[in-house]
């Protein structure tokens, strides 16, 4: 059994992140999953929340992903991201302005469509100011 897994996080336009880690917590559709060297495969959507790498016993990485999916085969987990930020580069005074227009689009909208993608707009913002703090 390898002693590491490789994690590969990309994004609709291009490969974001590729290394080898002895850890990955991905946070998964239904709740928050480690993967381990050797882990079973497994596909998982994603939710809005941090992807944490352990890299020398130490978190590495802290990268903030909205959405998506997770697949893990031979000792390498692949996360296809709808978006992918390092936790480091969030604004807060730029996600606070963009919750606030994504609340004022819900309250705004004029159709159930409008009114969902609003609702998931305001979601990822709360996520993202969550992870900011």
């Amino acid at each position: 059994m390898a002693e590491t897994v490789r994690f590969e996080l990309v994004s609709p336009e291009k490969l974001l992140l590729a290394l080898d880690a002895e850890m990955v917590v991905v946070p998964g559709e239904a709740g928050d999953f480690g993967v381990l060297p050797g882990h079973s495969p497994l596909i998982s959507t994603i939710r809005n929340g941090i992807i944490e790498v352990t890299v020398n016993g130490a978190v590495t990485e802290r990268i903030f992903v909205a959405g998506g999916f997770a697949e893990v085969a031979n000792d390498k987990l692949t996360v296809l991201a709808e978006e992918a930020v390092p936790v480091k580069q969030l604004d807060r005074a730029k996600l606070e302005a963009a919750l606030n227009d994504a609340r004022e689009d819900a309250e705004d909208a004029k159709d159930d469509h409008a009114r969902a993608r609003a609702a998931a707009r305001v979601e990822k913002y709360t996520a993202m100011l969550e992870a900011a703090a």
